[in-house]
């Protein structure tokens, strides 16, 4: 029995040091490639990779809370950025922003690898023969596509839960109590930890009225990490509590949907997940979780199997709760508590990462007991599951998709060029974009009217509609979308629509563009910079300077200058 015990053990370190390989593997585009890797754009290239380097380049980091950052918008303010205590912030402050990426990536994989294999061996499945499933779901959990400046913000998640529920067990030492500190500086409370901790909160209350216990210690470990995270988001808190200047968020009308749209949107993210927490569970996990409730309930293992079926009702539970926040029930109240408004409350869907692969865990444990033929249809959908990340590796799935690399995108040599065309101080003009994001200009130092930002004065909204009021005119889409949302503040055109990429050889020129060039001038506008060329430049007061080209950039740049 001991020698069995040693051997699987034996054979437990070996898959760990296997899957260790595996994940450096997963992890090797980005090393070997460099600023040649395929990375995600939405919400990350076209947006916090270029506000890390804005910052950095601002000298204000450490800005007061009334600082603004002259280089966006005329001064967006230093606290749209966020907290100068997170540690990805720090990562671009220190590195080259690639290896700043990479670093960042790879910490957060590392630990969202180490906090779902800790979780699971000592809570889920504590089995010793059952060590692939940790092994392997600790894995897959580590390599799926999380949203990358969210850093532990979801994949952190098991981690957490390992420190607090050996809290809760009354068996925690030192090292829980030091992930529960150090976690909120690699982590996000609003884009994630907040509804984790509410998690906790109920978790907590549940053991006073249920279990009549009240566990101080587990309840001072939920205040001490809400109280770390307010202190490190001291930005937002300002922001959202005691800033009374109105928002770009104040025009946010988020609560649309009828009865029915609402049932689709929750089945859809129930069966697809969520952009910024994707958990490609879908071809494997989806299919498995209704064959193991299927057999529990044949078996009649409900109590058995409890904590399984827990897991897959919150699964659901949180993909109704979702879809239900867009609600246009909703709407009346939002317009009454604007906090509600400002404040995306559908988010506790970044619990579904560790509903997810824990229940997959679970699941799998359920099945490996039932006999040796299950035993192999559950290594069959490990190893099925890996494949299927593996095949959303960003350099796989971003260049077949067509996008550029990271040095494409942002196309430096390129756009130095068009400075020393122009030949003046970027700060002595404003510049804007139309047909890519306004992130390329200002990772490369330019004084851009537009932006995509989280929030920014909503007076500046107004007086930025006016340049692009009649094109909105002609797109009811794009009306809805800029002045219900707002968020992208770009010059948008009827004829390119929600389309912000337009790379060289595109083909696609602008035919009547309409905007008023003397708002865009009386903001400071001087130059724009199109991914495609403007046929009516005379009626639109715009004077064609150059085409830019350039073998290392995606685009085409077309110079116009405001008259």
């Amino acid at each position: 029995m001991v020698s069995n015990g040693m051997n699987t053990s034996f054979k437990e370190k070996k898959a760990l040091w296997v899957a260790v390989i595996i994940l450096a593997v997963y992890l090797s585009p980005m090393y070997i490639l460099g600023g040649n890797m395929h990375i995600r754009v939405h919400d990350n290239l076209d947006s916090n990779i270029a506000w890390y380097r804005v910052l950095d380049r601002s000298g204000e980091l450490f800005g007061p809370l009334n600082a603004t950052i002259p280089q966006i918008i005329n001064g967006l303010p230093r606290n749209a950025f966020g907290t100068e205590f997170s540690g990805i912030q720090w990562l671009y402050a220190l590195f080259s922003p690639v290896a700043a990426y990479t670093l960042s990536q790879t910490i957060t994989r590392v630990f969202a690898f180490l906090g779902m294999y800790l979780l699971l061996k000592r809570h889920f499945v504590k089995s010793n023969d059952a060590y692939p499933i940790r092994v392997w779901v600790s894995l897959a959990f580590a390599i799926t596509p999380f949203w990358p400046s969210g850093m532990l913000s979801t994949l952190g998640m098991p981690l957490a839960l390992w420190a607090f529920l050996n809290i809760r067990e009354r068996q925690a030492t030192w090292k829980e109590w030091l992930t529960l500190t150090l976690l909120p500086f690699y982590s996000s409370f609003v884009l994630g930890f907040f509804f984790f901790l509410t998690a906790m909160g109920l978790l907590w209350l549940r053991d006073v009225f249920v279990k009549k216990e009240c566990n101080w210690k587990f309840f001072f470990g939920i205040v001490w990490m809400t109280c770390l995270y307010l202190g490190i988001e001291y930005r937002l808190v300002y922001s959202l509590v005691f800033s009374h200047e109105p928002t770009s968020r104040n025009d946010f009308v988020s609560s649309k949907l009828g009865f029915w749209h609402t049932l689709r949107l929750a089945l859809w993210n129930y069966s697809f997940g969520h952009t910024h927490d994707m958990t490609v569970h879908t071809l494997v996990i989806l299919p498995l979780s209704f064959v193991v409730l299927w057999l529990i309930y044949k078996s009649k293992a409900w109590k058995e199997e409890k904590r399984y079926v827990q897991l897959f009702v919150l699964n659901a539970v949180l993909s109704l709760w979702y879809a239900f926040w867009f609600n246009k029930a909703w709407e009346p109240l939002k317009e009454r508590i604007s906090l509600l408004n400002t404040f995306n409350f559908a988010r506790f869907h970044f619990l579904r990462p560790l509903v997810i692969y824990t229940m997959f865990a679970a699941g799998s444990l359920f099945l490996w007991k039932r006999s040796e033929k299950w035993k192999k249809f559950v290594k069959v959908c490990l190893i099925a599951q890996i494949v299927v990340l593996f095949a959303f590796n960003p350099e796989i799935y971003y260049r077949v998709a067509g996008k550029p690399s990271f040095n494409q995108f942002y196309a430096v040599q390129q756009f130095n060029e068009i400075s020393r065309y122009i030949g003046k101080p970027k700060s002595s003009y404003r510049v804007a974009s139309i047909g890519i994001h306004p992130a390329i200009a200002q990772y490369n130092g330019f004084y851009t009217l537009d932006t995509y930002n989280n929030y920014y004065p909503l007076s500046y909204k107004r007086q930025f509609r006016k340049i692009i009021a009649k094109e909105l005119d002609k797109s009811p889409t794009l009306k809805t979308y800029f002045d219900q949302w707002g968020n992208r503040c770009y010059i948008f055109v009827s004829e390119l629509g929600k389309n912000y990429e337009f790379k060289k050889g595109s083909g696609v020129k602008i035919h009547h563009l309409n905007i008023d060039t003397n708002a865009f001038k009386k903001l400071g506008g001087r130059y724009i910079f199109s991914a495609v060329p403007i046929l009516n430049t005379k009626e639109e007061h715009l004077r064609f300077l150059k085409a830019f080209h350039n073998r290392q950039s995606a685009w085409t740049i077309y110079l116009y200058e405001a008259e």
